[in-house]
């Protein structure tokens, strides 16, 4: 480099940082909530960030300590506003206008993800979604329950296996220990692979050499070095001038996002090829996969061509519905089977019911028709919310309304809480989904039953589905709810029939880590995630 061009780059940079830093300090200095309650903040550098990472639950320990609404800190010790109140949410998720993700979370997800649904806001988010919508709507997933009760059979098949090695050790008769997280990640991978692309990624029962791309989002997501891979990539979001270091964990998400672009381009390639050789007739409409559906209905000649995606973002869906539809769901078995072995009344009342239906291969209709299966989705979706919390950010100065008032530390009375432009809020999924002032005192209790009589206090939850907030709310609510909540009923349904499940561990040795609920043996965090399982044969399959 010219010596000459580095003082100005360097004043240019230096003005830049300035700039960022005080008007970090005019907003700390005017802040509305500046006088709220809080946890201590470790650092300038880092807040309260590793908190947040190091355990999912925290946050409830601090709305114990400090009541509903609080503040904490983020990285680069930015004021964070916490509040719990189902109003105030409500005001949040539904005006979308007034509160978004920011361009900070925007190019956060955008640096794995690229310019899908979950990262586009406004105009492109709406005509993505329109275009998507038809993809995961009920008629489309009763066509594609038939494949997630199949890779459920496959895992089935393969635990029976293990079962038998571990019979012929001489280790157990009709048990095997089983670590569960890996193999649910690989059918949820399996499924989603073949459900929404038709492609096999042969996760379950792999041939040859592991599926790199199964490495890579496991790398990103679940093992020890994701807290750090997550803060640097935040940390880059918010100073963009560091994607040009090579700061730790970003080969391993550069090299699990060009995977997955790389198996976009050739779905996409395949997918027009398919689509112009079937003249856009039925055969190609046979296809049930949702990318097949989503590329169809974006050729359609009448879809205006300002509301057609391009071809960069059809492929960006691919990525998102990667990361969006296999982890997530994968988390929220794994919490399933805990959560029953560990209420085996549950367990038993569950197998009770399964058994009555007379086939291995139950449709979507079979599926929804049992209460008790749907009481202990609902259950464990509220219970151990895979997502634990959601940011937004206040786009204009505005006002929060809230549902139940609050006192402050100068004993005046608040039915609202005033946010400036620029506030980030976090929107705690786990606490609205666990809080006791809506479920009752027995919220952190797993209990299928509790959704036979529900609390009339929980209506005023926001939800797309089942007064829940898991899947979120409002205009960006999960617009894979649907797909989710079928893979989890097939994967329950054929498992719960054939095995029974009991913890490997006390209970008190598992704990839970991260955004994504990652669940850890507390003694040996630095191996990740893990649910050591004893995995018996039952005796009525």
């Amino acid at each position: 480099m010219d010596p000459s061009l580095f003082v100005p780059l360097f004043a240019t940079l230096l003005c830049y940082v300035l700039f960022r830093l005080g008007r970090m300090i005019y907003n700390e200095l005017t802040s509305p909530i500046r006088h709220f309650p809080g946890p201590k903040s470790h650092s300038w550098i880092v807040g309260n960030f590793f908190d947040m990472t190091d355990e999912g639950p925290v946050t409830t320990r601090w709305r114990e300590e400090f009541g509903p609404h609080f503040q904490f800190r983020g990285l680069l010790n930015k004021r964070m506003l916490y509040t719990s109140d189902a109003k105030a949410i409500d005001h949040i998720v539904t005006n979308t206008n007034l509160y978004g993700k920011g361009p900070v979370g925007i190019r956060n997800i955008q640096s794995l993800l690229g310019n899908g649904i979950l990262s586009v806001e406004g105009d492109p988010h709406k005509k993505q979604r329109r275009l998507l919508n038809p993809a995961f709507g009920t008629a489309q997933i009763r066509r594609l329950t038939e494949i997630f009760v199949e890779r459920s059979l496959r895992l089935r098949d393969v635990w029976s296996r293990e079962i038998s090695k571990s019979a012929a050790t001489g280790d157990r008769k009709d048990s095997a220990h089983i670590e569960l997280t890996a193999w649910l990640r690989s059918v949820t991978l399996d499924m989603l692979g073949h459900a929404g692309f038709s492609y096999e990624f042969n996760a379950l029962e792999p041939q040859g050499e592991p599926n790199e791309l199964s490495q890579a989002l496991t790398d990103i997501f679940h093992s020890p070095k994701s807290r750090i891979g997550f803060a640097f990539r935040s940390a880059q979001a918010m100073f963009p001038f560091l994607r040009f270091l090579p700061l730790p964990g970003q080969e391993v998400a550069e090299n699990a996002k060009a995977k997955m672009y790389d198996i976009g381009h050739e779905l996409l390639l395949d997918g027009k090829a398919a689509l112009k050789a079937a003249g856009g007739d039925k055969d190609f409409s046979s296809r049930r996969d949702l990318f097949s559906l989503l590329l169809k209905a974006n050729m359609e000649a009448d879809v205006p061509g300002k509301s057609r995606l391009s071809d960069e973002e059809v492929i960006a869906q691919i990525p998102t519905f990667f990361v969006a539809g296999h982890i997530t769901t994968s988390t929220a078995i794994t919490w399933a089977l805990y959560a029953l072995s560990q209420n085996k009344s549950a367990q038993n009342k569950l197998r009770e019911e399964l058994m009555t239906v007379s086939t291995d291969n139950p449709t979507i209709e079979e599926l929804n028709a049992l209460p008790y299966l749907e009481n202990v989705v609902r259950e464990t979706l509220r219970a151990h919310t895979p997502v634990v919390s959601v940011e937004r950010m206040a786009m204009v100065d505005d006002v929060l309304p809230l549902s139940i008032p609050y006192t402050d530390r100068t004993g005046v009375v608040h039915d609202s809480i005033p946010v400036k432009k620029g506030q980030e809020i976090y929107l705690p999924l786990l606490a609205v989904n666990t809080d006791t002032a809506l479920w009752g005192e027995d919220a952190a209790e797993f209990k299928p039953e509790r959704w036979d009589h529900l609390p009339e206090a929980v209506k005023a939850i926001p939800s797309v589905w089942s007064h829940l907030m898991t899947f979120f709310a409002g205009p960006h609510n999960c617009i894979g709810f649907r797909f989710s909540v079928a893979e989890q009923k097939a994967l329950l349904f054929t498992l719960i029939r054939a095995f029974e499940f009991e913890l490997a561990v006390p209970a008190s040795e598992i704990g839970s880590t991260g955004n994504l609920q990652r669940p850890v043996l507390l003694a040996e965090p630095e191996k990740g995630d893990q649910m050591p399982m004893i995995v018996k044969l039952c005796s009525r399959a």
